[in-house]
């Protein structure tokens, strides 16, 4: 594990949001020099946090060659969607048993839900370039969901496992939401995920993260082999994989 001074975790949180953002696109070039040229910081703190991303699959790093951010690639997209398959909707189930148990732990979902229902009335009264400057609204409100699973979810490990796949998570969030129509479908299947949470289904909560997890990689899968919503380019993405 690489040890973060405060150099190399300020260097680290501002590439790790610019993957994420897809600022730094798959397979862009991490230059050490470039970098530590652009944040102020020598090259010793970027080295760091670039092994940091590495160990966190963000970035592709070979010692001795120019590290760059990791690819993307379908197998991959499936593999982690198989494996989320088995985590998050038992996550929702956790966390709507936990509410039943305790009204607290409803609070941050009822106030999601609240704002699920102000972005829906909203966006739709929105000009095409409006309603694309909003769509980081509505990440922040996804990632809003993410968070309260993970800090509701009574199994530690389950909590624990989930938070490490963010990274990985929020850029394919970007990607897959390629487009007002896959945003409002996405909204519906957050407002489904989280009235099940409020009203104490289980099951419905359990059935409503699966349902949102296959939509979001048939979405993903599709505009991956078609172009990149960021900036208009096909996406480099190994599609053997």
């Amino acid at each position: 594990m690489v040890r973060a001074t405060g150099k190399s975790a300020a260097v680290y949180e501002r590439l790790k949001a610019d993957i994420e953002s897809l600022r730094l696109r798959p397979g862009a070039k991490l230059s050490e020099v470039q970098l530590g040229e652009e944040l102020g910081a020598s090259r010793t703190p970027v080295r760091e946090a670039i092994r940091r991303l590495a160990g966190e699959g963000l970035v592709d790093f070979v010692p001795g060659e120019v590290a760059r951010v990791a690819s993307i690639s379908l197998g991959g997209v499936r593999a982690l969607f198989e494996f989320r398959m088995l985590l998050e909707p038992e996550a929702a189930a956790s966390v709507t048993r936990a509410g039943a148990a305790d009204e607290r732990v409803l609070v941050p979902f009822r106030e999601l839900l609240a704002r699920l229902e102000e972005f829906d009335a909203s966006f739709s009264t929105l000009d095409p370039a409006a309603q694309t400057r909003s769509y980081q609204e509505f990440y922040d409100i996804s990632e809003g969901f993410d968070q309260a699973v993970i800090a509701a979810c009574r199994n530690p490990y389950l909590a624990r496992t989930i938070r490490d796949l963010r990274g990985q998570t929020a850029r394919l969030r970007r990607i897959s939401h390629s487009g007002p129509r896959r945003m409002l479908t996405s909204l519906e299947e957050h407002r489904a995920m989280v009235r099940a949470i409020v009203q104490g289904d289980a099951p419905a909560a359990e059935a409503a993260g699966r349902h949102h997890l296959a939509q979001t990689q048939n979405a993903l899968i599709e505009s991956l082999t078609s172009q990149d919503p960021a900036t208009g380019a096909e996406f480099q993405v190994d599609i053997t994989g």
